[in-house]
């Protein structure tokens, strides 16, 4: 794992680059923060580390919370990766439902892995005490909302939903990509767990987040776009879904 730290003059991101399995095809850019730069983003509306509301902003991952989902695939994911497809597009249908509208994309890839990328906000950024950037940790910790309440209204598959840790938890690897006004920044996971720091990416000009990963083995659940695209539709009345 490269490492990051403060160095004269400012906060840097250590990049991470390679292809294949080992980076999941992403590249990163090293990004050095000076302290005024690290100023005028809170000046620009950047927020320390919110009060937990549905994650807990103080820890990157959660090893036991991981540990029970990879424990117990078949409650959390019964019908295997159609469920996790049906997690990551849940999100995106809750952007799409504040916005008033918005598009997904579902991508199979010739190596097994999915993609889900969306056109909202982008994953919520907030500045650490050390000046640091830190993305919302929806990937690693639990949802509140859906782990610690009833359960949750059933997804289209007709089984609960827990959130976007379960979609990192039993998946072998995975990369979440988020873009948005202020930049844009990559991480990869392997089975839930940070594989490497978040980093600074080239902004493209749009927001929103991109999820790839690639179910763990045994998970099951073949799936198709045919066999998705009617579930993803059920989503939201609002929520345009390219599968």
């Amino acid at each position: 794992m490269s490492g990051s730290g403060q160095a004269a003059g400012g906060f840097v991101a250590e990049s991470f680059g390679g292809t294949g399995d080992e980076r999941c095809g992403h590249g990163g850019e090293r990004m050095c923060w000076s302290a005024d730069q690290v100023k005028r983003r809170w000046q620009d509306g950047w927020m320390p580390l919110p009060e937990p509301t549905t994650h807990d902003w103080c820890r990157d991952h959660d090893p036991e919370h991981l540990r029970l989902i990879r424990e117990n695939p078949q409650r959390y994911a019964p019908t295997g990766m159609c469920h996790l497809i049906l997690e990551v597009l849940a999100y995106a249908a809750d952007e799409a439902e504040d916005r008033g509208a918005g598009r997904a994309v579902v991508e199979f890839h010739p190596d097994g892995s999915v993609s889900v990328s969306d056109d909202g906000r982008g994953t919520q950024m907030a500045v650490g005490d050390d000046g640091r950037p830190v993305r919302k940790p929806v990937m690693a910790t639990k949802d509140f909302r859906y782990f610690d309440s009833p359960p949750a209204a059933p997804l289209p598959d007709g089984h609960p939903r827990y959130g976007m840790s379960v979609v990192a938890a039993l998946s072998e690897w995975l990369v979440h990509t988020n873009r948005r006004a202020e930049g844009a920044w990559t991480q990869p996971y392997r089975h839930g767990v940070p594989a490497d720091e978040l980093v600074s990416v080239p902004s493209d000009g749009t927001t929103g987040t991109t999820v790839r990963f690639l179910p763990a083995e045994g998970l099951g659940g073949e799936v198709s776009a045919e066999s998705v695209r009617p579930l993803a539709e059920r989503l939201s009345e609002v929520l345009v879904v390219e599968v």
